[in-house]
């Protein structure tokens, strides 16, 4: 039974990996997929788990993130369920903002505490995977653990970037390192020991990572932030729980990606429109919820398209696309070739009028794209190439930016007819 578990989804802060997708929205709040959220991604499974409260944390450009719950989540009022937004706020006893992942739920607690759960589960909101909850909470209470943590085996290579895990043969967590150096990642040589009777390694993927989803026993989440000090789960709460607390992990072994950078965020998106993809949106038992538009049905004039994924309300007129995800509400006109590319859409239909200066909202005829994301309602001029000629991984240009060789059309933007980059 997961109905006296409570939910805690992390919104994150500033987001300046993933500018200037989150110039003006949260974390959380960002497009993917051509019609959901991030937040979508917790939010269902929690739904399908039968968590049914649930709160978001956030401080940073929460306006769209609160607009989208509010529009999306009305749960029964007779259920007592809730999808809340909880930001961050100064007062008299803590003039601070959210100091770390730790710190946000700190200063949350006397909002959810108030409310009977046995268990407390902690989700980030810029993650991409499809994980059952109540298998997660039952490994969590038929074990007898203080702490369960979600872990999923990685190569060296990743585990640089993530925390890391060291078990002891019973699978009880004794070490926990947060993005180890490639000479300590061979010191430690695996994270499971030989002879472990309950997990075992494979020789490409050595190490544990953590995937930042915790279940926390109501009284030990409450006791551990009101005796430590630490800001940050990762770095330094869940290190410092190892030495009071029963800290166990749930090997996960499906799809799971942080997309919290420009470049993972871009491969994520792409990787939805291959014909093998590890994760689809779609399920027939576990959808993905999101707000419903009521838009109509996309239409494509004389296209042709290689591995895409098109969303709703789009008008495609004689153009070319491959590995790409367009948007809703979209707007191609003829002769463009898009490639690789990743298009948010648009928040409205233009109805014709607009400035004088100013291309029309979508992409203009004979636009080619290579390796480009489009933010929501911008404008990209007729005859606009956007490849990245000269390969720059990183830098800011006249309507753009690029990030790990990925240019980026934040929202709002304009590209002039014509423009080379």
């Amino acid at each position: 039974m997961t109905k006296d578990t409570l939910a805690i989804i992390l919104g994150g802060g500033q987001g300046s990996r993933l500018f200037p997708l989150t110039a003006t929205r949260s974390k959380p709040a960002v497009p993917i997929g051509g019609k959901y959220r991030l937040i979508d991604v917790p939010i269902s499974g929690c739904l399908h788990a039968d968590i049914r409260r649930i709160f978001v944390l956030t401080q940073f450009n929460s306006a769209s993130l609160n607009r989208h719950i509010s529009q999306t989540y009305q749960l029964d009022k007779f259920s007592g369920g809730f999808v809340e937004i909880l930001a961050a706020e100064q007062t008299p006893d803590n003039p601070h903002w959210y100091q770390g992942t730790g710190d946000a739920v700190r200063q949350a607690a006397r909002h959810f505490e108030r409310h009977d759960a046995q268990d407390y589960l902690v989700l980030a909101g810029d993650h991409l995977y499809r994980m059952d909850y109540r298998a997660l909470i039952d490994e969590h209470r038929r074990t007898g653990a203080d702490i369960t943590i979600a872990a999923q085996p990685v190569t060296p290579t990743t585990a640089r970037h993530m925390g890391i895990f060291l078990f002891d043969r019973q699978g009880h967590i004794v070490a926990f390192e947060e993005k180890p150096s490639a000479e300590r990642l061979a010191q430690i040589g695996r994270s499971i020991p030989e002879g472990s009777t309950f997990a075992a390694h494979t020789d490409q993927q050595p190490f544990t990572a953590s995937m930042g989803v915790y279940v926390f026993s109501r009284h030990v989440l409450l006791d551990l932030l009101a005796r430590e000090e630490g800001h940050d789960f990762g770095r330094e709460l869940i290190p410092a729980a190892l030495n009071r607390f029963t800290v166990n992990s749930y090997l996960y072994r499906g799809f799971w990606a942080d997309v919290g950078t420009v470049k993972s965020f871009y491969d994520a998106n792409v990787m939805l429109t291959q014909p093998a993809a590890p994760f689809r949106f779609w399920d027939a038992r576990n959808p993905t919820y999101t707000h419903l538009r009521h838009l109509p049905a996309s239409r494509l004039t004389d296209c042709r398209i290689r591995n895409a994924v098109v969303a709703d309300g789009c008008f495609l007129d004689r153009c070319e696309i491959a590995d790409s995800v367009i948007g809703i509400r979209s707007n191609l006109q003829s002769g463009g070739r898009i490639t690789g590319s990743v298009l948010l859409g648009a928040d409205i239909y233009e109805d014709g009028v607009r400035q004088a200066d100013q291309p029309a909202l979508g992409l203009g005829r004979d636009v080619i794209l290579n390796r480009v994301i489009v933010d929501k309602n911008a404008r990209i001029g007729d005859g606009a190439r956007l490849v990245n000629v000269r390969e720059v991984d990183h830098g800011d240009g006249d309507g753009y930016f690029i990030r790990s060789g990925i240019i980026v059309v934040p929202k709002g933007g304009i590209i002039q007819p014509g423009t080379v980059v």
